[in-house]
């Protein structure tokens, strides 16, 4: 054991990062109460950086966390319920710890995996379609209500009531923790697909690595990309989405120049492009295609694949780019797919015909803090020599970008307008 403070505290990090889901899930898989699970998880977490600095980090941190989460939870449990159902309660709680774990020694791998269980229960038909997804991505990767916010354009406070709503509604109408027959997966494949994506996206947005909330959660999505597409392994869109996130990932090594200054897609060198990704991806999304059925995914996943065929021809074929984006937003028109499909139409057609395809978009509210909208309203303005309202666009969009080499890039297009 271990107890100087830095690897203390790496170690409860760590532990966050790898297992906050499995616990989350474990614990709440009998009880069916998500909300008591991740307040005992965060007892468990406030004790172990109590304790580990004087103890020692213990050899097998997951079982320690677990250990003491549930016996807050049964503590929690004594206190609040006295009424013969909730002493009936207890008592399924006190079976389950004698059961599952008598002491402190459990093996890691003696704890059943229960994520999966967990995401389709978030994304039972019981609970409103619109909060499945964040619902997911707070269960299983722990994100707060303002990074899920964020990710889906809606306050952080909204989204916090819509999210304690939902795992109250699991606790009162007893959603059961389990993966669905197949005829009933195909209703709840949306909500766990989106969710995935939403997490894969977070971490994307943060290659170096540097926010610890967000840190591995690529990797995180990617993993449970895998886990559905071992699932359902003849399922289009499980293939697709997880075709989409490798084209995405073999491109980061290039997304950093050697300062660590952003590089945008164009002009990355291709060179540096995970080569061995690419080709699995486009496995998947050959496997994918052969269904015959077109979904979202397989669409973004084609575009990925039309971008990553660069590194072969030597160019970029937007003209085949907009018209898998004309399919997108046929089936997906969110104003996301719509900023895209503006942007492969400028390329495609010019900036006149980009930057009225944007226009379109102008009075959705959800885009007034949307830094991908301004940021190319911005360039598509300066490409027609609109200096001031790209500058004011610029503007917008550099106060709204987070990643600090984005940052300085669109600062420095910016500072190009005025040269």
């Amino acid at each position: 054991m271990d107890s100087r403070p830095e690897i203390v505290r790496a170690a409860a990090e760590a532990a966050a990062r790898q297992s906050y889901g499995k616990l989350v899930a474990w614990l709440s898989a009998r009880t069916r109460d998500v909300a008591a699970a991740e307040d005992a998880l965060a007892d468990a977490f406030a004790a172990a950086l109590e304790r580990w600095p004087k103890s020692g980090v213990p050899d097998k941190p997951e079982a320690w966390l677990l250990a003491v989460a549930r016996r807050r939870r049964v503590d929690a449990v004594r206190r609040r319920l006295t009424s013969e159902a909730g002493r009936e309660h207890l008592r399924l709680i006190a079976e389950e710890a004698e059961a599952r774990m008598t002491n402190e020694d459990l093996p890691d791998e003696d704890m059943p995996d229960e994520r999966l269980r967990l995401m389709f229960a978030c994304a039972h038909p019981a609970i409103e379609s619109s909060v499945r997804a964040p619902l997911i991505l707070q269960t299983i990767l722990g994100f707060d209500a303002a990074t899920i916010a964020s990710a889906f354009l809606v306050s952080p406070a909204a989204m916090g009531q819509r999210l304690v709503r939902a795992k109250t509604r699991i606790r009162e109408t007893g959603i059961p923790f389990r993966v669905p027959e197949r005829a009933e997966l195909g209703e709840r494949l949306d909500a766990v697909l989106e969710a995935i994506y939403a997490a894969f996206a977070e971490g994307w947005s943060d290659p170096a690595g540097t926010e610890t909330q967000r840190r591995n959660l690529a990797t995180e999505g990617i993993w449970l990309g895998r886990l559905v597409a071992s699932l359902m392994p003849d399922e289009p869109e499980a293939l697709g989405l997880l075709a989409l996130m490798l084209f995405a990932e073999a491109r980061r090594a290039a997304r950093r120049d050697a300062e660590g200054d952003f590089v945008p897609l164009a002009q990355q060198d291709c060179e540096l492009w995970d080569r061995a990704l690419i080709n699995e991806a486009e496995v998947l999304l050959s496997r994918a295609a052969q269904s015959g059925v077109i979904g979202r995914y397989q669409l973004e996943a084609a575009v990925q694949s039309a971008h990553a065929a660069r590194r072969l021809t030597g160019r970029t074929d937007w003209v085949a780019i907009r018209e898998l984006y004309d399919a997108l937003f046929s089936i997906a028109g969110s104003p996301v797919v719509a900023i895209n499909r503006a942007v492969a139409v400028a390329e495609a057609e010019g900036a006149v015909a980009g930057l009225a395809a944007l226009y379109v978009l102008g009075d959705d509210k959800r885009l007034d803090d949307y830094q991908p909208y301004w940021a190319a309203r911005a360039g598509l303005l300066a490409r027609l020599g609109q200096v001031p309202q790209a500058t004011q666009a610029y503007d917008r969009a550099i106060g709204l970008e987070r990643d600090p080499a984005v940052r300085r890039f669109l600062q420095g297009k910016q500072a190009a307008l005025r040269n």
